[in-house]
């Protein structure tokens, strides 16, 4: 069908306008049905925390993901037991072997310094395609937003393919408060000098999803959504809901 006039979204196989899913050990019987009738919205698909360690199946849920062009990789907790525990080259034979390209460098539970992390990228983007995550998984813990700017530079100009803002699965933290509320004053600093397209938003909830379409454009990296929100995530994203009706004209008028 294509008699309504919509806000353009990318397509194929996208560098930008990315919707990056959170697999929490969805069963493969169940993933096969999902990909079947969403798979063509899906671009980056992340195992979530450090699940892919010990699920059996890891190597055909890879595989199935593959199938559908998406990208697998595995969460940032993972990584950073394996930092933790002095195993990264383990890890890197870990993901070779399973045939995933890409890699998530983040901090959200360590406190790996900043040059440990531009270190550790530069020899890894060698071989694998970089995902580096800031902010920290602690609520208390408050960055600057001279701090947000800085590290996501440095992370893109160090070889990083996207930077991932941190969120949580459950929105409440990193660019979020506690409470789920996002720290908007952050977010327009952000977008006001630094490329969005490399920027990959966490945003599980519909709320949080629709605050960044409206902010941004249609066209916005988000992460971290549930497999079985994705479809509305595109119903969302091609103003066909009431809170995102007027996409098409408001991003006309920005032209």
């Amino acid at each position: 069908m294509d008699f309504l006039t919509l806000p353009e979204r990318t397509s194929g196989n996208r560098t930008y306008g990315l919707t990056s899913v959170i697999d929490f050990g969805t069963p493969i019987g169940e993933l096969k049905n999902i990909l079947s009738d969403y798979g063509y919205i899906i671009d980056i698909a992340k195992i979530g925390i450090g699940s892919a360690y010990i699920t059996r199946n890891i190597e055909k849920k890879i595989e199935l993901y593959k199938q559908y062009q998406i990208k697998p990789y595995c969460g940032g907790t993972l990584f950073e037991k394996c930092f933790y525990q002095n195993k990264i080259p383990e890890y890197l034979s870990f993901l070779r072997n399973l045939g995933i390209e890409w890699i998530e460098i983040s901090n959200g539970t360590l406190d790996i310094p900043l040059q440990k992390r531009l270190q550790l990228i530069s020899k890894i983007k060698k071989n694998f395609h970089v995902i580096a995550e800031v902010g920290s998984k602690d609520s208390t813990i408050e960055m600057s937003i001279l701090d947000w700017k800085e590290e996501i530079c440095l992370l893109l100009n160090a070889g990083c393919d996207y930077v991932i803002t941190e969120g949580r699965d459950s929105g409440t933290s990193g660019i979020y408060e506690r409470s789920g509320t996002i720290k908007s004053n952050l977010i327009q600093e952000l977008v006001k000098d630094i490329d969005t397209k490399k920027i990959i938003f966490e945003a599980p909830t519909s709320k949080q999803q629709m605050y960044f379409i409206k902010e941004i454009g249609t066209n916005v990296n988000l992460g971290n959504v549930k497999l079985q929100d994705v479809l509305v995530l595109e119903t969302q994203r091609c103003g066909l809901r009431s809170e995102t009706f007027y996409l098409e004209e408001d991003e006309c008028k920005l032209l």
